[in-house]
């Protein structure tokens, strides 16, 4: 076991879909013996295997992955959930290891570990349900109204398209008799560790090659099956992602298969933009190639060290 270092690492792996981020973790978990913690807002849930691209049986072999089907479709799971839970294992972690690995995709929920989280109260899950009762009745209409009279500060703040958002704001209102910006903190958490973040990236052609042959395995693999048998949860937010709402859509009619396939690819790859542009807000990222293996574990190995 390596001397511990007063202030330990927490190397974060991100980059777009398909860019090779698991693969690249295990082998760093495997050189820097030490564990991962996933990043991937989907990858929590048991029941969606195929459209998620969890790590294969090998790789969670190969090294302890934590938040890996550790929750249930039917569990509402927040950023600032994971924040706190991520954190508490990451304590337990960094009492033996110098460094920890996470990777992903999800925006909010690497945020989660970069900057700390808000600490919101817990409210009746109740009140959630009613929200979304009202939501599919009502549209986001209503909803804005209330939010803007209940917490203008907010709802000057909020993407107004994103009902999720909404939703969350108005049932911590309705659970605390609160405003929900009063409970956003102005300054971000001091996090105990030290963060070494790595992107993966390759040329534009490369990736969209392989987020359309990712896709066509997961196709064949079932994904189809997969999505029928979750339609019931097409209105959980964890499946109003790319992999399965282009599905329930084909599944009601919308279009046929041939155009869901087209639609599965297509969205991937603006997907896969999408993330580019939210990571490249970080100046801290060091970017390399998959194939730069021995430079990435340089560079950990320096930062470790330092």
């Amino acid at each position: 076991m390596t001397h511990k270092v007063a202030k330990p690492l927490l190397v974060s792996i991100v980059g777009p879909t398909a860019a090779g981020k698991t693969s690249l973790a295990v082998s760093l978990a495997q050189t820097f013996e030490t564990e991962i913690i996933s990043a991937d807002s989907r990858q929590f849930y048991r029941e969606l295997e195929i459209g998620t691209a969890k790590p294969t049986t090998e790789e969670l072999q190969a090294a302890n992955h934590h938040f890996i089907d550790s929750h249930s479709i039917n569990e509402l799971y927040s950023a600032g959930e994971y924040g706190r839970d991520a954190k508490v294992v990451m304590d337990e972690l960094f009492k033996e290891k110098n460094i920890v690995i996470a990777v992903g995709g999800s925006s909010l929920y690497l945020k989660a570990l970069w900057e700390g989280f808000d600490e919101i109260p817990k409210v009746d899950p109740s009140i959630r349900e009613q929200l979304n009762s009202e939501f599919e009745n009502d549209g986001l209409g209503k909803l804005l109204d209330e939010l803007k009279v209940s917490d203008p500060e907010y709802f000057d703040l909020i993407d107004r398209k994103n009902g999720q958002r909404i939703i969350r704001a108005l049932e911590v209102i309705r659970g605390t008799g609160e405003k929900f910006s009063s409970f956003r903190q102005s300054s971000i958490n001091e996090i105990p560790y030290r963060n070494l973040k790595i992107g993966l990236n390759m040329e534009r052609e490369v990736l969209f090659e392989r987020i359309n042959y990712r896709m066509d395995l997961m196709i064949e693999n079932g994904l189809f099956k997969e999505a029928s048998g979750l339609i019931s949860y097409k209105h959980h937010n964890a499946l109003k992602t790319v992999g399965y709402s282009e599905i329930f859509d084909f599944l009601d009619g919308k279009y046929d298969r041939e155009e869901a396939v087209r639609l599965l690819k297509r969205n991937s790859r603006r997907y896969a933009k999408r993330q580019l542009t939210w990571f490249r807000r970080y100046e801290d990222i060091y970017w390399f190639d998959p194939s730069q293996k021995k430079q990435i574990i340089d560079l950990v190995s320096k930062s470790l060290n330092t």
